[in-house]
């Protein structure tokens, strides 16, 4: 906005009206003109001609709105991370190697006028309570222009430019710098510069008059700074300057002025010199003496260029002022080249050097110059230096700047610089604080060409076109020029003519009247003129032009005077006399045209009343004397008509005429038949003397006065060039010229409107009007305008005076009967629209936007209460859901009114009411969003925004009381949506987000307790404004990737609607892409000027370098050709860079400010929550939790999640117990889920955040809990969901998994969750310090306890860890199966506190199990999950078991024991829990556990389940199944029966012990593993097996080795590089066995009775030597026993277990033996001592007892007893032995002997027949062992 709108104020305050002086022409004030000053009061119709070009310009300042936007607010660039991203980080890098930005910045922005506030500007209190800085509207709404979303509104009024005679645009100034001559310039020279066109050898303008002195003889104070000022029209080859020298005329005899196109370098001689200075300082007249023309435009480019007629490059491209008869209008193009950069630039002006001056010998007419018989004479050797300047037409920038392009009339057509261009005083005068902008403006335009632009003394010559242009006269000019041509008589003479301008012919002695202008513009109005001297000729030839000031009236005496002197040019001393020749008269009222050539006979002599009387004339009276005249006169029309029309207004204004005015009559009718171009040029004078007739003629007079004015304005309307709905010229009358005649007559108003009120009822009573009728509704702007400004005009009068300063102006009070026939008129004009706009006439809806402007101008005028009646009218007319062109009508008006600038401060039409206006709106704007045209919905969606724009930038509307307002006005739009949601869901996703964008603004704007009453009505309304909030965050999120390509939820597409501009952005309102299209039209230029509201940081010039073209003109064209361009994605792409970072920027603020404000609303409720003032559903507060999930489950900035924080943390302090409670769950685990997830992100500050945000949580559950069990359950399966998305692995270069930087986050977050030192962090996320302490209500305890959250912290890094390991085997699962169970019994571990979790688990690694038939494993899987679901129900007593079931199920599975009740009551965490922890369930897996073990031959275990199955059964009476329990019980025990009877010992596995020695093997290097496999995998196998798994593991460069022996293994020995393995056999431990026994171990389980086959320890023996050799007999061969002790027992959940213990003993060589002997002893003895059963039994008995006596007597075995005897009783060792070891061997070897004998006896008795051989065998061998024996052992013999 430009000062000058700023003066004038909004529309309602002081003065409405601004008077803006009219300057002229010339400089010449007309006042001045003596011939004006006659007395016009006798002449009205002069009076009122006059009055139109003399008064000034009144202008409604307040007529096309005024709007002053606050400047913009500065987006900042928005950070949305990812997890991998880190962009904040990488900014400040940035910013840190940069120089400071800040400043460059803030240079860059064009500066908007000091007084604008910035946008928002109102400093927030910095409390958590304020998140929100910027509101979602400017983000959402970024290029709001006001004037443009006016200009789209159907039928808008376009203000015009001040009315300014034809300014098509170019002017040029020409200024004459020098003369110079080979010769040398020693006399004065002067002459004249005219605009002509060549082709029709006619001028275009007057002649500029310059002269040139030589040095000698110039005076100090003459200046030659004067120039000429020309308008130029549309570029044309033919138009040139026409330059014509002349000189002093020369002697007879003297010098003649050939010497100029003679002389070669000999220049004049002093005395030639001498002569011509003096001659020319005698000689007053002149002869012509050189010509030249000047092209101003190329003819190449005029002919070619189709762009020629275009005012905007009006001159040639290619100009060279070398080449003389070049085109001289270089700088111009010049100009038009640069674009607007010479604006600053005063490289505008060219110097021209003419050096083809063609010399002329006789004298000549203009129209002989171009005659090609005309004889060519020596072109003068000299130069003419012209300088041309283009003088910018500033008008179009300045219109830009002011508010209506109305500018006091300084710029007017560049007639400023008549009066120095700037000459300041000038200005002051006029109301100075106006102007002020834009002279200001100006001066920096033109600097560097002050000197130009001060001196006040230029010409403007005066446009001949301007008379046969179509277009009203703006200015008083009444002049006549005449050019006598030729004069032919019979002898030669030296003649000139004198004019004169007489007022009659009575006394010649009179004076003529001083009406001639001067050639020099300094001085007075002369008396006469004289042509230059025609030398030695018969017919002499002129081309001067005199100009002639004409009287306002002419009468039949006025006439000029041509007086023919002839002169003799002999040098005398003094000055030549001229002698009289003749005389010539012209009577003015006889000839007066536009344009006339006369031929006049010459008259000897001159005496009285020469007019009438018979002459004596030269010649024999032949019209000898030939000249032209010009008439270019803006009070004389030349149509004869209007002549007739003034005349008759004349009589009868002064009631000269008959009363009943017949003639008026007629003249008035016949107005009708006037051509085109003169009722143009009178337009403004006959509108107004029709007016006057309308106001105050009779009623006859009336109509025909009413009709003929609408036929003119018909007339003008079609036949005006530019095709505009509301005429230019029509416009200009009614905004600038219509004065309403002033104070000195009646208002036009109350009869214009009763003119046509009458017409218009006549009309709707169905009398036949004519076809004028539809021209008045055409024209029924003009009328509605011209009324309302007549109102506005006597409002203003009526209060001029006497209205105290800076108060508003009342408004008008209309009297009852002018308001009742405004009334009629507008109810017929609506009928004419309803009935009109069902046709779908065009004429409907522009008559229809006429009447909304039309109570728009009222508003501010008469009563709004009184508009009101007119729009509830309208409304009436229009009510309810109409035809869709009559909703649009409806919607359009609405629009119109509503842009009203006091639109807010309106009444409601009862006193108690609020703003009608906004209340209609409101309806209408909510019906049409249910109407099913979807134009009209996107329409008014449109309205809503667009006027909440302009509410929220107006700068009158800043302060927070009146945004709240405003707010308060708009908000039953919010409550009728909440009661038709339906409504509001059927919209597509476009109109969605503009209803969104301004409820939440509307709701931004209200105060606490305005929001409080919103939510005070119903739980469920309550509900549904929150559901909108979520469709805020759906609707807006921010989308990373650019847009999907659907357009949006709704199926229905919005392309539909209208070919409207491409889609760049679906985020953002629609203006946007329009802005966009508009930007990459214009080559990427969004500088965007002051008033749009908006600015721009100016693009950097490397982005838009000429070699980077961003021409996206073409790649549209393009894309819409192939149809890329409907996809968003496409379109951005073509952005320029520039652009479109701009609309990421947009749209990043936008998604961030509308998630800031959600996240405000929902801390306003849960305050008011807290204060339980509102109604919600206080159990669930599901609003709350609604919109807290919908923010965090999407992508969301960083200043978001730094707002975050505070919230959270307020809203659990407030509802903590509501929020943890069980039926809120699901929002528990989604906030756990998401805090979790970006406990997973790169930034820190988010991470650090999410840190703190799950520490609030645990604080929760201390508070409400007093333990973090339940939590630590929630967050256990959070975790377990997140570990799903979250890519916890990543590829090595080599293809390997590692660990991802993902998982590495989260596991450092989650430790940093339990360390101790965060209390730093709570300030930093904008928390108190205290904010983790967790008092009960009245103590001071601190119940936080941090081993507890190091605990939890443990689970949860545990679980991760797990997962990871799981994820890291990947392909290696299926090779390396114990690890792939390993992992899954890890995971099951470490979700142990979520039974379902647990479950799974488990249940995935009974699975594996099955697959490896590891049955024993999978069934204590099956074990374990029937555990957890049996503790679960004996935890709830609601079971049948009790607490001794679940101790004897842990016998069988040792893992069950872990007490985990509590936590499987805790973890019924909604989704997971209750459902599979059933009986039945426990009775399932029960059941998978017995068939399981019954396929791993562990029947003993199957015993103990089926008896946990049973008291199921029993309790519920279901005796078929116990039947089959029980039927399956025998089986088991029976097969136990079989695996003790059988002979062989019964093993259920084997086992091996297996260490692990590599770099390579990870976390197994230096470890012990003992296996658990089948019981017919050997050695060998298992060998094969580990080697098979474990080779594929190795890289290039290790090996693997098996160690083959069982030895100790020192890791630092082995040699690098080489993965070792060492597996041994081992043996499982009895729980009771002695293991410091030397016996040697026969494995055998056949003792005693049924063993629960659980074992922990194993054990070994090594044989060695200490003598270093490999073998030794036995004397030197020891035993080393060692002992593993195992983390579990098996059969376990896996495959292999860790060692945790290993302990060895040794044994010496004596012990050994003792121990092998006593070993055989006691298995004989085993034998003999089985209880004796029945006969039929002895079978398997016989056979063990004949192996072992086999294996003991037989003679052959020496490695048995008799080794021993000869190892150790004999020789040197015997002597070795202690005392106490001989006897212990000798006791054992005795003993030994004597359980043979019996077992001999034995089996005597039990053989048969078969057997007797054998027997006897047995004998022998036992007599010859003792007979050996007794060798060692003499005492032997007696023994036995």
């Amino acid at each position: 906005m430009d000062d000058s709108a700023t003066a004038s104020g909004a529309a309602g305050k002081g003065q409405r009206f601004r008077r803006v002086p009219r300057q002229y022409r010339g400089g010449r004030n007309l006042e001045l003109d003596p011939l004006l000053n006659e007395n016009l009061e006798q002449w009205p119709h002069l009076n009122e001609l006059v009055q139109c070009y003399k008064a000034d310009v009144v202008k409604d300042d307040g007529k096309y709105g005024h709007y002053e936007s606050v400047a913009p607010p500065s987006f900042q660039n928005q950070i949305f991370e990812g997890p991998d991203t880190d962009m904040e980080t990488e900014l400040q890098l940035c910013n840190a190697r940069q120089p400071k930005p800040e400043e460059s910045i803030e240079d860059d922005m064009p500066s908007t006028s000091s007084g604008r506030q910035t946008y928002g500007a109102e400093p927030f209190a910095s409390s958590s309570k304020k998140h929100c800085t910027l509101s979602p509207l400017p983000a959402y709404e970024p290029a709001f222009d006001w004037d443009n979303e006016r200009s789209l509104i159907f039928g808008q009024r376009v203000p015009e430019s001040l009315p300014v005679t034809h300014s098509s645009g170019l002017k040029i100034t020409v200024k004459v710098l020098s003369l110079s001559f080979q010769a040398g310039l020693v006399e004065p020279f002067s002459g004249t510069i005219c605009l002509y066109n060549r082709d029709r050898r006619e001028k275009l303008s007057e002649d500029f008059y310059f002269h040139i002195l030589p040095k000698e003889m110039q005076d100090g104070h003459i200046s030659l700074d004067r120039r000429g000022i020309f308008s130029l029209d549309a570029p044309s080859p033919s138009i040139c300057l026409l330059i014509q020298l002349e000189k002093s005329a020369t002697e007879e005899g003297g010098v003649t002025p050939s010497v100029y196109s003679r002389k070669e370098p000999v220049h004049l001689t002093e005395k030639e010199k001498q002569k011509l200075q003096v001659w020319s300082r005698i000689m007053p007249y002149r002869e012509p003496f050189a010509w030249a023309m000047i092209p101003l435009f190329e003819n190449n480019h005029a002919a070619g260029a189709g762009d020629a007629v275009s005012p905007s490059s009006p001159l040639a491209p290619s100009m060279s002022a070398s080449s003389s008869q070049d085109s001289i209008v270089e700088p111009v193009s010049k100009l038009t080249l640069d674009g607007k950069l010479n604006h600053y630039s005063n490289g505008s002006s060219v110097i021209v050097e003419i050096s083809n001056l063609n010399k002329v010998k006789e004298s000549y007419i203009e129209d002989s110059l171009q005659d090609p018989k005309r004889k060519v004479h020596k072109p003068v050797k000299g130069l003419l230096k012209l300088e041309v300047e283009k003088l910018h037409n500033d008008r179009n920038d300045v219109d830009n700047m002011s508010e209506g392009g109305i500018m006091t009339n300084e710029l007017h057509d560049a007639g400023e610089l008549s009066n120095g261009r700037h000459s300041r005083n000038n200005v002051d005068g006029i109301h100075s604080s106006h102007c002020s902008g834009a002279t200001v403006k100006k001066e920096t335009h033109q600097n560097g060409q002050s000197s130009n632009a001060e001196n006040g003394n230029n010409f403007q010559a005066f446009d001949f076109r301007v008379m046969a242009r179509s277009e009203p006269f703006s200015q008083l000019f009444h002049c006549l020029y005449v050019y006598p041509l030729t004069l032919s008589l019979s002898r030669k003479r030296n003649l000139f003519v004198r004019v004169e301008l007489r007022k009659d012919d009575s006394d010649i002695r009179k004076p003529p009247i001083e009406a001639v202008h001067p050639r020099d513009q300094d001085t007075t109005m002369q008396k006469c003129a004289h042509t230059q001297i025609s030398v030695g000729t018969r017919m002499s030839c002129y081309h001067d032009e005199v100009k002639i000031s004409l009287p306002a009236l002419l009468t039949p005496q006025h006439h000029l005077l041509f007086t023919f002197f002839h002169v003799d040019l002999q040098m005398k001393l003094e000055a030549p006399k001229p002698v009289v020749v003749g005389y010539a008269a012209l009577p003015l009222s006889t000839h007066i045209q536009l344009l006339s050539d006369v031929s006049l006979p010459i008259l000897r002599e001159l005496v009285p009343h020469y007019l009438q009387e018979r002459m004596d004339y030269l010649e024999e009276g032949k019209t000898v004397f030939r000249l032209r005249l010009r008439l270019c006169s803006s009070l004389f029309p030349v149509n004869e008509r209007i002549r007739d029309f003034f005349v008759e207004y004349d009589r009868h204004t002064l009631h000269t005429s008959p009363p009943w005015g017949s003639e008026l009559l007629e003249a008035i009718n016949s107005l009708k038949n006037v051509e085109s171009t003169a009722l143009l040029q009178f337009l403004q004078p006959i509108l107004n003397m029709l007016l006057h007739l309308i106001g105050d003629g009779g009623e006859t007079l009336q109509v025909a006065a009413f009709r003929a004015m609408v036929n003119i304005l018909t007339r003008v309307q079609q036949e005006s060039s530019d095709g505009a709905e509301r005429n230019r010229f029509l416009v200009n009358y009614v905004d600038f010229a219509f004065d309403d005649f002033g104070d000195w007559q009646t208002p036009v108003y109350p009869g214009l409107s009763t003119v046509w009120g009458s017409l218009a009822r006549s009309k709707a009573k169905g009398y036949r009007v004519g076809p004028v009728y539809d021209d008045v509704l055409a024209m029924a702007w003009f009328f509605l305008e011209l009324i309302v400004k007549s109102m506005g005009l006597e409002q203003s009068r009526l209060f001029y005076h006497n209205l105290p300063l800076g108060e508003d102006v009342p408004p008008l009070q209309l009297k009852e009967g002018v308001f009742r026939c405004i009334m009629q008129l507008f109810d017929c004009l609506l009928t004419e629209v309803h009935e009109r706009c069902k046709k779908g006439l065009n004429l409907a809806k522009r008559l229809n936007s006429t009447l909304a402007f039309f109570c728009y101008d009222l508003l501010s005028i008469i009563e709004p209460r009184q508009v009101f009646e007119l729009v509830s009218l309208y409304m009436d007319k229009f009510a309810g859901v109409c035809q869709s062109v009559l909703h649009d009508c409806k919607l359009t008006f609405l629009q119109i009114i509503c842009d009203h600038d006091l639109f807010v401060e309106m009444p409601g039409r009862d006193p108690s009411d609020r703003n009608y206006l906004s209340s209609v709106l409101i309806q209408e704007i909510f019906l049409t969003l249910d109407h099913d045209d979807l134009s009209q919905r996107a329409k008014a969606a449109r309205i809503l925004v667009v006027l909440i724009c302009k509410h929220e930038f107006d700068a009158r509307y800043q302060k927070n009381e009146d945004r709240l307002y405003i707010a308060q006005l708009y908000f039953p739009l919010i409550g009728q949506i909440l009661d038709e949601m339906p409504v509001f869901y059927n919209l597509n996703a476009i109109e969605k987000r503009e209803v969104l964008v301004v409820i939440l603004q509307i709701i931004r704007n209200f105060n606490d307790a305005t929001l409080i009453k919103a939510w005070q009505q119903s739980i469920a309304r309550t509900r549904l404004f929150f559901k909108l909030l979520e469709e805020c965050i759906t609707h807006f999120e921010h989308n990373r990737t650019g847009d999907s390509l659907l357009l949006g939820s709704s199926s229905r597409s919005p392309d539909a609607e209208r070919p409207a501009s491409p889609k760049y952005s679906d985020r953002l309102s629609p203006s946007v892409n329009a802005y966009l299209s508009e930007a990459s039209r214009h080559e990427i230029r969004p500088q965007g000027t002051p008033e749009n509201g908006y600015m721009w940081n100016r693009i950097s010039p490397q982005l838009s370098s000429p070699n980077q073209p961003y021409s996206l003109r073409e790649a549209l064209a393009q894309a819409q050709s192939s149809r890329i361009g409907s996809t968003a994605r496409a379109l951005r792409e073509s952005l320029h860079p520039m652009l479109r970072q701009k609309l990421e920027l947009w749209e990043e603020n936008l998604s961030t400010t509308v998630s800031l404000e959600v996240l405000g609303i929902v801390d306003k409720f849960s305050v008011a929550a807290a204060s339980r003032s509102i109604s919600t559903d206080y159990a669930k507060l599901d609003c709350i939790t609604s919109i807290l999930m919908g923010l965090l489950s999407r992508s969301q900035p960083l200043t978001f999640w730094k707002a975050f924080l505070p919230v959270v943390y307020n809203i659990f302090s407030l509802h903590g117990a509501t929020l943890m409670a069980r039926e809120n769950d699901r929002f528990l685990k989604q906030i756990a889920f998401h805090l979790l997830r970006l406990a997973v992100f790169r930034n820190d500050s988010v991470r650090k955040r999410a840190v703190v945000g799950l520490q609030i949580l645990v604080r929760n559950s201390f508070n409400y809990f007093k333990s973090t069990t339940r939590l630590r359950v929630m967050l256990t399966i959070t975790l377990s969901e997140l570990l799903s998305d979250v890519q916890v692995t990543q590829m090595k270069s080599d293809g390997s998994l590692e660990e991802s930087g993902e998982a590495r986050r989260l596991r450092k977050s989650l430790e940093e969750m339990a360390d101790v030192r965060s209390k730093d962090q709570l300030n930093d996320c904008g928390l108190p310090v205290t904010a983790l302490e967790v008092a009960a209500e009245g103590s001071t305890d601190n119940n936080w306890s941090w081993v507890e959250v190091k605990h939890l912290s443990k689970c949860l890094v545990q679980a991760l860890d797990a997962g990871l390991e799981h994820a890291l085997l990947g392909s290696a699962m299926t090779v390396d199966r114990c690890a792939a169970a390993e992992g899954f019994y890890k995971l099951a571990l470490a979700y142990a506190p979520v039974p379902d979790l647990h479950i799974m688990w488990l249940l995935h690694l009974c699975d594996a199990h099955q697959e490896m038939q590891s049955w024993a494993e999978a069934a204590q899987c099956a074990v374990a999950v029937a555990g957890v679901i049996m503790q679960a129900l004996v935890g709830r007593n609601d079971a049948v078991w009790s607490k001794d079931h679940v101790a004897s199920l842990c016998r069988i599975c040792p893992i069950v024991g872990t007490d985990i009740g509590a936590e499987v009551a805790a973890a019924e965490v909604e989704g997971y829990g209750a459902s599979k922890l059933t009986v039945d369930s426990a009775v399932k897996y029960l059941q998978l556990a017995n068939k399981l073990f019954a396929q791993a031959e562990l029947y003993h275990f199957c015993a103990s389940i089926q008896e946990l199955i049973i008291p199921v059964y029993k309790s519920r009476r279901s005796y078929g199944q116990l039947a089959k329990c029980h039927t399956s019980l025998t089986s088991i025990y029976e097969s136990i029966l079989e695996q003790e009877a059988s002979p062989i010992p019964f093993s259920d596995a084997t086992y091996y012990r297996v260490g692990f020695y590599g770099e390579l093997f990870g976390k197994l290097n230096k470890k012990e593993y003992v296996f658990r496999e089948p019981r017919d995998v050997r050695l060998g196998d298992i060998m094969e097996k580990l080697s098979h798994t474990y080779e594929v593991k190795m890289d290039g460069g290790h090996t693997l080795h098996i160690i083959p022996d069982s030895r100790q293994v020192n890791a630092e020995e082995l040699q690098p590089g080489i993965c070792y393995l060492q597996i041994t056999a081992v043996d499982p431990v009895m729980e009771d066995e002695d293991l410091e026994s030397r016996r040697e171990r026969i494995f055998s389980l056949s003792t005693g009775t049924v063993r629960a086959r659980v074992f922990d320890r194993f054990l070994f023996d090594t044989p060695f030597t200490k003598n270093g050799k490999t073998q030794g007999g036995l004397e030197d061969q020891w035993k080393r026993r060692t002992v593993l002790q195992t983390e579990g027992s098996f059969p376990a959940l896996v495959n292999r277990l860790i060692v945790i213990k290993s302990e060895s003993l040794e044994f010496s060589p004596v012990e050994n033996a003792i121990g092998m002997i006593e070993t055989r002893t006691g298995a004989l003895r085993n034998e003999l001592e089985e209880p004796q059963s029945s006969e039929g039994d002895q079978l398997p008995r016989l056979q063990s007892l004949q192996r072992i006596l086999q294996g003991s007597v037989a003679v052959q075995v020496n490695s048995g007893v008799l080794s021993v005897c000869t190892a150790f009783l004999s020789g040197e060792p015997a002597t070795r032995l202690r005392s106490q070891e001989l006897q212990q061997l000798i006791a054992a070897l005795l003993e030994f002997m004597a359980v043979c004998k019996r077992a001999i006896r034995v089996h005597f008795r039990l053989i048969g027949e078969e057997d007797q051989e054998f027997h006897t065998q047995l004998v022998n061998g036992f007599q010859s062992l003792t007979a050996e024996l007794s060798h060692y052992i003499p005492a032997i013999l007696s023994e036995l």
